[in-house]
């Protein structure tokens, strides 16, 4: 696939957020990275409204292990309070995604060049991401670097199939979907031979109703084309 990527992402702590853990202010990670929590990394190794990432599978190599940390977050009363956030140790993941026009964006139909726009990531991902990597929220740095999907020995190779109940996938935002309305979608990942395939946003049966929401729009002004970038970027080499 001409429009697609293949990279390493790793990192000391990833913090996959449970929603069911937030309302006690004591955070506890999933074991599984989330399919929004990735399509954030793709986003910020390489991003424009053209375009929308689709994560396709992700690799889970090293074991899956946690680590609880003291943190003092801020009071709404104020000062700070105490809460124990249980963070997953030692992460690693191989993540293989590609990218689809947003036909939501009319507007910019004339920034659809695949050509031009997979050699922005391309060069975006071979110097570490465009943006900082955050592996689920922002105390968790994140480290990117292009790879070969599959290469390597992982952990959970040799494991058939793990179940992890129902968990966050993403959301539905207005400028992907069309829909003045914010969407939280829900699914039941397996875990086979280390893989993790994920489903299709729209393939997501279970979904709740946040709030409205509007869709930003784009214009030449607002907007640099991909061609314009690109000349750039080889420009200053």
């Amino acid at each position: 696939m001409s429009n697609a990527i293949e990279f390493r992402v790793w990192g000391r702590n990833a913090l996959f957020t449970d929603p069911l853990t937030r309302t006690g202010g004591e955070k506890c990670s999933y074991h599984l990275p989330t399919y929004e929590a990735l399509k954030g990394v793709a986003k910020s190794i390489y991003w424009k409204p053209t375009l929308i990432w689709v994560i396709d599978e992700a690799r889970v190599t090293r074991t899956i292990q946690t680590r609880a940390k003291n943190i003092k977050p801020l009071s709404f009363e104020g000062g700070n309070t105490l809460s124990i956030y249980t963070y997953l140790a030692e992460v690693e993941y191989q993540v293989r995604a590609h990218f689809e026009w947003n036909q939501h964006h009319p507007e910019l139909a004339g920034d659809r060049d695949p050509v031009k726009h997979m050699a922005m990531v391309t060069r975006a991902l071979a110097k570490g991401g465009r943006q900082d990597i955050f592996l689920g929220t922002r105390e968790c740095q994140g480290y990117v670097e292009p790879c070969r999907f599959g290469e390597g020995n992982g952990t959970y190779d040799d494991v058939a199939e793990l179940g992890f109940g129902l968990m966050f996938h993403g959301f539905d935002y207005p400028d992907e979907t069309g829909k003045n309305e914010l969407h939280a979608r829900f699914w039941r990942p397996v875990l086979r031979h280390g893989l993790l395939r994920f489903d299709r946003p729209e393939a997501c049966e279970v979904r709740r109703f946040i709030r409205p929401m509007t869709a930003k729009r784009f214009d030449g002004r607002r907007l640099r084309p991909v061609a314009a970038e690109l000349a750039a970027e080889l420009a200053e080499g």
